[in-house]
């Protein structure tokens, strides 16, 4: 294997990519160029549902709970298909579960813009869920193994199109939701298809990747350190997907109650702020604070910080300049975690890269499958405040869950730095939703 191919799936990488330069990373190409457009349009898809969330829940007559299910059936059937990805992509190669995966998002999405009630909308949200489970697992690999040029130059096109999709998605599902709550389903549709057909034409096969038992990521969860950090992921994603699902609706309450009209347009200029946020510190500044700090002080401050930003948030949650603020500063704060956790998941065990996250991602995703499931019932029948106290309680239990842990993680500091191709398989694995 050479320096510009690559690593057979779940294998470790015998050779670190090249120094990569600006016209590496754009000097790619078509086939790359069509991975990189559906990866931005998948990743888009975290935020786009988030401004229309209260639409939602106004025209089609449901509770603030009703309309979070959404986000419930979409990481929950992620979290399962998650634990199987590696398998289905050494059964079916990456072209075939790219394309599969791309399909299930067309479909579900196109069924969501023309459904009629919102548990209508809930359970194609699952499908949608396992169409994009399939579609990231294997899109790193398929960008980089696509690249006639250094690895290096088409993992910088990768990580930009992650950070363009994580700031544009909230964006472009309020604009398309000032339209109507329908538009951003059919929009991510029409998109998705797009890719769809560039990705069929202009990606070659590739040669029959290595085989993954269909257990081998279930079996994974037996190592200590894996394990630690799954159980500690799950809190987190607790944290992470009430901030996300349940911060439009305090923040549009806020809004009406000094006065203003947020609507869709609104909330999704401030989680553009948060998806940019995010981006920027999940690419940038996340590795350079994990070899600065390491891995493992990085978690732990983070966590720390993270935990006096949801009381902070539950103090504040009538303000709407206040939940603005902090929704942004989230986002910071949400960046590195995300990155230097899975970061520390590669680096942590010696099992292979693919199983590891794939049985890290199930698990950490079934902690986000929870969270707007009780964040609604739970602002109903105590105060909007309270699910952030719910938050920052499981940011303390995951602080727990790694200092409780730790011996099992002693090693960390012993082994190398990451290639940049694990790198950005950290960044895009950690923020991929």
């Amino acid at each position: 294997m050479t320096a510009t191919q690559a690593p057979a799936p779940g294998a470790s990488p015998t050779t670190t990519a090249s120094a990569p330069t600006l016209r590496d990373a754009f000097h790619q190409p078509r086939a790359v160029w069509a991975i990189a457009f559906a990866a931005t349009v998948s990743f888009m898809g975290i935020g786009l549902v988030d401004p229309i969330l209260p639409a939602i829940s106004v025209q089609l007559d449901a509770s603030p709970s009703q309309a979070m299910l959404l986000f419930t059936s979409y990481l929950f059937v992620t979290a399962i298909a998650m634990l199987f990805t590696s398998w289905l992509a050494s059964l079916l190669g990456t072209k075939r579960t790219l394309l599969i995966g791309l399909a299930f998002v067309v479909v579900f999405a196109a069924l969501a813009a023309a459904s009629g009630s919102v548990g209508e909308i809930i359970g194609l949200r699952a499908g949608w869920g396992l169409g994009n489970a399939l579609f990231i697992s294997t899109a790193l690999a398929a960008i980089v193994g696509a690249t006639a040029g250094p690895s290096g130059g088409a993992i910088i096109l990768y990580e930009t199109a992650l950070g363009i999709g994580m700031a544009l998605g909230p964006l472009l599902g309020g604009l398309l939701g000032s339209v109507s709550w329908r538009a951003p389903f059919a929009g991510t549709a029409v998109l998705m298809g797009i890719g769809f057909l560039a990705i069929a034409v202009l990606l070659q096969r590739e040669a029959k990747p290595a085989n993954v038992s269909p257990l081998a990521a279930l079996r994974a969860l037996g190592n200590p350190a894996l394990r630690t950090l799954a159980l500690a992921a799950i809190f987190y994603n607790l944290a992470f997907f009430t901030l996300l699902a349940y911060s439009p609706f305090p923040l549009e309450a806020a809004a009406a109650a000094r006065g203003t009209q947020f609507g869709a347009m609104g909330i999704g200029e401030v989680f553009f702020g948060w998806g940019l946020a995010l981006a920027i510190t999940s690419v940038f500044a996340a590795p350079v604070l994990t070899r600065r700090l390491g891995l493992i002080p990085t978690l732990l401050t983070t966590l720390v910080l993270l935990t006096v930003l949801m009381i902070a948030l539950s103090l504040l949650h009538t303000s709407m300049t206040g939940m603005i603020t902090l929704i942004v500063i989230g986002g910071l704060l949400l960046g590195v975690m995300n990155t230097a956790l899975t970061e520390t998941v590669m680096e942590a065990t010696d099992l292979p890269r693919g199983v590891a996250s794939s049985a890290y991602s199930g698990v950490r995703f079934l902690g986000g499958a929870v969270a707007p499931a009780v964040a609604g019932p739970l602002a109903a029948a105590t105060t909007a405040g309270a699910p952030y106290l719910l938050a920052a309680a499981a940011l303390v239990v995951s602080i727990a869950m790694l200092l409780i842990g730790r011996r099992h993680l002693a090693a960390i500091g012993d082994q190398h730095h990451l290639t940049a191709a694990q790198e950005a398989e950290a960044i895009s694995v950690g923020d991929e939703a």
